[in-house]
C-alpha cells in the first residue's frame, strides 16, 4: 500500500466528491493487489468437503440474548471485494441466516479494498457517514489507522456475544484498540511453507526434514537442492517480497517500535533477519523476481521447489493440474538466535466491521455473531465453495476441515493451517507495513550488490522515517 499518513489520504479524498462515499472508484494500490493475491480462490482442493454434523457453537450465539432473538427481519448492505471469495462467503452467510430469519435481506455492493478505504476517508472528511454501508470488509494491515483516526466511524463489538477466545490472539489484535473489539475476524492470513516433495526427494530430503527448522538449516538444504536439482528452494519478489516481513514478525517483532517509530537500525532482531535473507540470496537459495506474475511463474514452471507465504497461495497452487499430489505443507523456518522466534507467521487477512451508519444495529450484530462469529457449520459450508480458511479455531476440529486433500498428497491441510494460526505471536502493528517492507527489501538488494549493511539499513531507516512524515 502506498498510502501515507491521513494527511495524504485526506488530500486524495478532496478529489472525490462527498457523494462518492456511495459510489465506486477504479483506483488500485498495493493493498488491493495483496487482496487479489489473498482472495484467489479454487475449490479443487476442497472437493472432499461434504455434509458434517458440526454444531453452530450455540452457546456463543445464545450469549447474544434477546437482542439477537429480536433481530429477525430487515435488510443490511455490505461493501466487499472479490466475487469468488469474500462476496461469495458473505452471500452464503446470508443464506444460512435466512433459514431462521426468512425476512432477512442482504445486498453486497462490490467495492475494492482501495475504494473501501478511500470512500471512508471521504466520508470522514465531510463529517458525514450517512452513505456508508451497514457492514464493510477491511484489510487487517490497514484497518487500525482508520480506527485510530476515525473512531466514531465504527461500532464497538466487544459485547456482541462472541467468545473471543475462539479466535487466535494475533488475529483479534488487528481489530482491537484499548482492549475493545471492533471487527469480526474472517480471512485467515496464516503462513505455511509449501514444498514440492518430488524435488526434495531428488535432493535426498522429505517434508519431515523441513518441519520446525531454522532459516540456517533451510539455507543448508536449499544449497543442496540447488546443487542436486538445479532448482531454487524459495522464490520471492525483489523489493516487494513478503519473506523479510514474515521473518521478523514470526519473532513477535517488527521494523517499528512500540511508539510506532521506524526501528530498522539498532534493532538486533532486524539485523539477524537481514543477515539470513542476504545469505539466502548470496548462496543462490532464493530466486528473486521483479513482480507477482514472475513470482507465480517460477512455481508453475517448476523453477522453485518452495514458497513461504500466506495460506492464500493455495489458490494459485491448486490450479497447477500437472503438479497435483506433488506439494505438501509444513511450518515456516524460524530465525536463529532469537529467544522469541517461532515457526509461525501471518501475512494478509481481513475482518468485517459494522459502521456507525448501520440502520439496524441489532440485526447486523446478530447476523455476524451467528455466522462468521460462532458457526462451525458456516465455515464448513464456505470451505469447499471459496477455499476460505477459517480464523474460527473450533472449525479446525470439524470433519470437513480434517478431510485429506488430494492435491497435497492426502494432507488435511485445512485443519493444519487453522492450528498454525493459533501459535502466531503478536507484534507491533504499523500503518506503514508496506513502506517498511519496501525499504528493507531495497536495503537487502543494495547489500547483496556491495553496499555496506550499516549504510543500507541507515538509508532504509531514513526512508521509512521520511514516509512517516508525508
Amino acid at each position: 500500500m502506498k498510502k501515507k499518513l491521513f494527511a495524504v489520504l485526506l488530500a486524495g479524498a478532496m478529489v472525490v466528491s462527498t457523494a462518492a462515499c456511495g459510489g465506486d472508484d477504479a483506483s488500485k494500490d498495493n493493498t488491493a493487489d495483496d487482496a487479489n493475491k489473498t482472495d484467489e480462490g479454487n475449490t479443487d482442493n476442497a472437493d472432499a468437503a461434504g455434509d458434517d454434523g458440526s454444531s453452530d457453537a450455540a452457546d456463543n450465539a445464545d450469549a447474544a440474548g434477546d437482542e439477537g432473538d429480536s433481530a429477525g427481519g430487515g435488510k443490511l448492505t455490505v461493501w466487499a471485494w472479490d466475487q469468488t471469495f469474500n462476496i461469495k462467503a458473505m452471500n452464503l452467510a446470508a443464506e444460512q441466516y435466512k433459514k431462521d430469519h426468512p425476512d432477512f435481506e442482504l445486498e453486497v455492493i462490490e467495492t475494492s479494498s482501495d475504494d473501501c478505504q478511500t470512500k471512508l476517508t471521504t466520508c470522514a472528511n465531510a463529517g458525514d457517514y450517512s452513505t456508508m454501508p451497514d457492514i464493510v470488509l477491511m484489510q487487517d494491515n490497514s484497518y487500525q489507522k482508520f480506527l485510530k483516526s476515525y473512531p466514531d466511524a465504527f461500532t464497538d463489538l466487544t459485547d456482541i456475544g462472541i467468545n473471543w477466545d475462539d479466535f487466535a490472539t494475533l488475529k483479534q489484535s488487528y481489530s482491537m484498540v484499548d482492549g475493545k473489539h471492533y471487527g469480526v475476524p474472517y480471512d485467515n492470513g496464516v503462513c505455511a511453507a509449501f514444498y514440492r516433495t518430488d524435488i526434495l526427494e531428488e535432493a535426498g530430503y522429505s517434508i519431515d526434514d523441513m518441519k520446525d527448522i531454522t532459516w540456517s538449516k533451510f539455507i543448508e538444504i536449499g544449497q543442496a537442492v540447488r546443487e542436486k536439482t538445479g532448482k531454487y528452494l524459495l522464490t520471492s519478489e525483489a523489493t516487494g517480497g513478503d519473506v523479510i516481513m514474515l521473518m521478523i514478525q514470526s519473532c513477535g517483532a517488527n521494523f517499528v517500535n512500540e511508539e510506532g517509530k521506524a526501528y530498522i537500525t539498532g534493532n538486533d532482531i532486524a539485523d539477524k533477519c537481514v543477515d539470513l535473507y542476504t545469505e539466502m540470496i548470496q548462496k543462490d537459495v532464493v530466486k528473486l523476481v521483479n513482480n507477482w506474475d514472475e513470482y507465480v511463474k517460477t512455481v508453475t514452471d517448476g523453477e522453485a521447489a518452495g514458497i513461504v507465504n500466506g495460506n492464500w497461495m493455495n489458490g494459485t497452487l491448486v490450479g497447477i493440474e500437472d503438479q497435483k499430489g506433488l506439494w505438501q505443507i509444513t511450518t515456516i523456518p524460524k530465525v536463529d538466535g532469537v529467544d522469541s522466534a517461532t515457526n509461525y507467521a501471518n501475512n494478509g487477512g481481513s475482518s468485517w466491521y459494522i459502521t456507525a451508519n448501520c440502520q439496524n444495529m441489532d440485526l447486523a450484530k446478530d447476523f455476524l455473531l451467528k455466522t462468521f462469529g460462532s458457526s462451525t457449520e458456516f465455515y464448513d459450508t464456505i470451505l469447499p465453495e471459496t477455499s476460505g480458511i477459517a480464523c474460527y479455531l473450533p472449525a479446525g476440529e470439524s470433519t470437513v476441515y480434517n478431510e485429506p486433500v488430494e492435491f497435497y498428497g492426502g494432507q488435511p491441510i485445512y485443519s493444519t493451517l487453522v492450528e498454525y494460526s493459533s501459535h502466531i505471536p503478536e507484534f507491533t502493528k504499523t500503518p506503514y507495513h508496506y513502506e517498511a517492507r519496501e525499504a528493507v527489501n531495497t536495503a537487502i538488494i543494495k547489500i547483496t550488490d556491495g553496499t555496506s549493511k550499516e549504510d543500507a539499513l541507515k538509508e532504509a531507516q531514513e526512508t521509512l522515517e521520511f514516509k512517516m512524515t508525508e
